[in-house]
């Protein structure tokens, strides 16, 4: 459980046993800021707090304001500058600036359907307190949205981008909710081998999918999910969704393609193939022959990575990693 997790569930259980609760969440930064935005904070009515906006420079202060808000039901904008000092206190070499928004929170059931019901974004009027939740297939709430800005929201869902929003003089603060991020990586080759580490590195849930029992062990993954099943089988399991990339390392048709085609019928915003051109346009035609559109197969990044000259295994890595993280937020030029 992540710590965005922890301080919604904290809030929950504070309100089903009947405390007041306020949320303090970091809605902008300028400079060097401890805390990226989005970060929350949660209050219950006798000052006991989970979570952090500063790293421990502006705490007190943003909990005594959040009593206030529990107590008068208004929300708050607050903004701090944190000072070189404070800032090397926690671990930062320069100081910056947090504006932080602190609201009352008695909605008890809408919390828990950001933990469970996910992707989902917050939009909220930083004036007003007002509030809809935005998914990728609907609306919902007293907050009214323009289309323009429900298009706005979705894609900083799919970026996992928290930011303000303006909109005919309104401030709206955007907070993004998401699934994990995952990666399947259908091969348990030497690529992946540094693939793997650097893609956990970068918030990715890793499962290596390796049939052959001398290629996916834990003493080459250490610390990794591995499955040997067959790749299809494996992706049944593993149901990839909008926020999983797929890449198949193997160069085996036999156990790329059936990754492949299950990977085609899937969400993932990503899906990579390694091999050389020639390579890839034998596998265009096998996937025709199983049925899958000229639209489906373009999908497929192959040769799989950016074009950035590289040679060795690790490079190779970097390139995927890369061509993979301009994937998710939506750089499909670079």
């Amino acid at each position: 459980m992540g710590e965005a997790d922890e301080v919604l569930e904290q809030a929950t259980d504070w309100l089903e046993s009947g405390k007041t609760v306020a949320m303090a969440t970091v809605i902008g930064t300028w400079g060097s800021s401890p805390r990226p935005v989005g970060s929350q904070l949660a209050v219950d009515g006798d000052g006991a707090f989970v979570g952090s906006v500063s790293g421990g420079c502006i705490e007190g202060a943003v909990v005594g304001e959040a009593l206030q808000s529990i107590e008068d039901g208004k929300p708050r904008t607050l903004e701090f500058g944190v000072t070189n000092e404070q800032a090397w206190e926690v671990g930062l070499a320069c100081g910056g600036d947090i504006k932080v928004l602190v609201e009352k929170e008695a909605d008890r059931e809408m919390l828990e359907r950001l933990i469970s019901d996910r992707p989902v974004a917050t939009v909220t009027d930083i004036e007003t307190g007002e509030r809809s939740l935005v998914r990728p297939g609907g609306v919902e709430g007293g907050l009214a949205l323009p289309d323009g800005v429900v298009s706005e929201v979705r894609q900083a869902l799919r970026s996992d981008v928290s930011r303000v929003i303006e909109d005919g003089g309104r401030n709206l603060f955007v907070r993004v909710f998401n699934t994990p991020l995952r990666m399947v990586c259908v091969g348990a080759v030497h690529i992946a081998q540094s693939l793997v580490p650097m893609a956990a590195l970068a918030g990715f849930d890793v499962t290596v999918v390796d049939p052959r029992g001398s290629f996916a062990t834990v003493d080459r993954f250490p610390e990794v999910s591995l499955n040997d099943e067959w790749p299809d089988d494996a992706m049944d399991e593993i149901k990839p969704d909008g926020r999983t990339a797929i890449v198949t390392l193997t160069h085996d048709p036999k156990l790329d393609d059936p990754a492949l085609d299950r990977a085609l019928k899937s969400d993932a915003f990503y899906i990579g193939a390694l091999g050389s051109k020639r390579t890839h346009a034998a596998r265009v035609e096998r996937l025709r022959e199983a049925g899958f559109t000229d639209g489906d197969i373009d999908r497929i990044h192959a040769p799989i990575g950016l074009d950035i000259g590289s040679k060795s295994p690790s490079e190779i890595a970097v390139s995927i990693l890369s061509e993979i993280v301009a994937a998710k937020h939506g750089k499909t030029g670079v």
